[in-house]
């Protein structure tokens, strides 16, 4: 069931020299986005000698791509990897409820738009979202002509929301999340997302605490919605079990296999200390290493070597074999494979101050879960899950590994994590339903020609 936030204040109208200043904010603001973008291209070329994906298709981060010829289409944006794999059972599930309709799915990296092609091909459209400048998004509109903007998550960028609510456009952020972190990251900006965040038609929250956070930035209460996580939703594909039997035969059926999975650079040394504690008590235990971003595939490989492990990779080698010690997955879209394989699920971005990665992964595959000090990104998910014993935490390198040699050390703890993580998310499921229904509601109105 969906659930309204009341706040302790109300949202009254403006007084004219609020509204000046705002006006003001936003010139000033679209002044800042044209003078940064010599900084924003240079970025962009330097992370393409990286990632090559970043040297290609510059045209459509400025609205200049072929006219797809759409009457009218529905539009999610999903701004990298992650994000798109939350919408997919809700893309799935407009498609099906609008056959007739085009989607049209933007990313803004090319990690991102690689998983769309792979998971869709043809049947969505797919370019990069525009950078943040009017002619740019109002290109990117006229050829597109959306009937509705499925915004995932925390995207708020503040011309493309004024636009749409100038085109009469309604805006949906679906799973919704916003972290104490991002809300005091806005700095001097707050009052110019906040105006931005009052473009939208609805905010469906994934949880009370970040309802009240959008309610802070100054969304309507009654535009403001829980309706729960979708990626609680997740389908589990089938055969990854067969999957994980084979790999597992092939490399050893019986060694303890542990995961590091969605690590970022500041954390692998501490993973690797990690691993060499636990081959200490368990000599042939494997570690399989997966890189957050594809521009540290090759240097994880080399960080392992540089340890001394017998290190193979899944680009080059395939699978692990017998006397594998660390095996770095430096492809993309097989983590739920090897998450499948693992005894024990270590799920980075933790350690560091990222604020986390997506532990319903490992959760929805009864997996045991070790997580760092810093979840934030997660905090109510990851919270939940420490205290019904389905994961634990570590403060550093040391205690991971203790962790990890802790489960591996007891079979029945482990499986009774795991049980305790897969209870978690069989409770909380229902949220791409629940936002469906909103969607069609705000859908409906734009048929009969009423205001979001």
């Amino acid at each position: 069931m969906t659930r309204a936030l009341v706040p302790s204040w109300d949202i009254l109208p403006a007084p004219p020299a609020a509204r000046r200043m705002r006006l003001l904010s936003r010139r000033l603001y679209t002044l800042a986005m044209y003078l940064a973008m010599p900084v924003i291209l240079y970025r962009l070329a330097f992370r393409g000698l990286r990632n090559r994906g970043y040297h290609s298709r510059w045209l459509e981060r400025f609205g200049w791509f072929r006219d797809p010829g759409f009457a009218s289409s529905i539009w999610v944006h999903a701004v990298s990897v992650g994000e798109f794999n939350a919408a997919v059972p809700l893309i799935q599930a407009l498609m099906e409820k609008h056959p007739d309709t085009r989607l049209v799915v933007t990313t803004i990296t090319p990690t991102g738009s690689e998983r769309v092609r792979k998971q869709f091909g043809e049947r969505v459209f797919h370019v990069y979202l525009p950078y943040d400048l009017p002619a740019a998004i109002a290109r990117f509109f006229a050829r597109v002509k959306p009937r509705i903007a499925v915004v995932m998550e925390t995207e708020i960028w503040p011309n493309l929301y004024f636009e749409c609510r100038e085109r009469g456009i309604p805006i949906f952020i679906a799973n919704a999340r916003l972290s104490e972190r991002s809300l005091r990251g806005y700095g001097p900006a707050l009052g110019l997302i906040g105006e931005a965040v009052r473009c939208a038609t609805l905010v469906a929250a994934q949880s009370k605490v970040d309802g009240e956070r959008f309610l802070q930035l100054g969304t309507p209460p009654e535009r403001t919605r829980v309706v729960g996580n979708i990626k609680f939703d997740m389908a589990v594909p089938s055969g990854l079990d067969q999957v994980a039997r084979e790999w597992r035969e092939h490399w050893g059926a019986l060694r303890p296999v542990w995961i590091a999975a969605s690590t970022h650079e500041g954390e692998e040394a501490a993973v690797l200390q990690a691993h060499a504690r636990i081959l200490g008590r368990f000599p042939d235990a494997l570690l399989i290493l997966v890189p957050r971003h594809p521009e540290r595939f090759r240097a994880a490989i080399l960080l392992c070597r540089s340890y001394g492990f017998r290190t193979s990779c899944r680009s080059e080698d395939s699978i692990a074999t017998l006397d594998t010690q660390c095996f770095v997955v430096d492809t993309m879209g097989e983590l739920l494979k090897f998450y499948a394989c693992a005894d024990a699920c270590f799920v980075g971005g933790s350690l560091d101050r990222i604020g986390g990665h997506n532990v319903l992964e490992p959760a929805a595959l009864k997996k045991p879960i070790v997580i760092g000090p810093h979840t934030f990104n997660f905090a109510e998910i990851t919270d939940t899950l420490v205290r019904e014993d389905a994961a634990v935490r570590a403060a550093d390198g040391a205690r991971l590994g203790a962790e990890v040699v802790r489960i591996l050390s007891d079979p029945k703890r482990a499986a009774a994590m795991g049980e305790a993580a897969l209870r978690v998310v069989e409770r909380e499921r229902g949220a791409v339903p629940r936002t469906l229904l909103a969607i069609e509601e705000i859908l409906t109105d734009v048929a009969r020609g009423e205001p979001g």
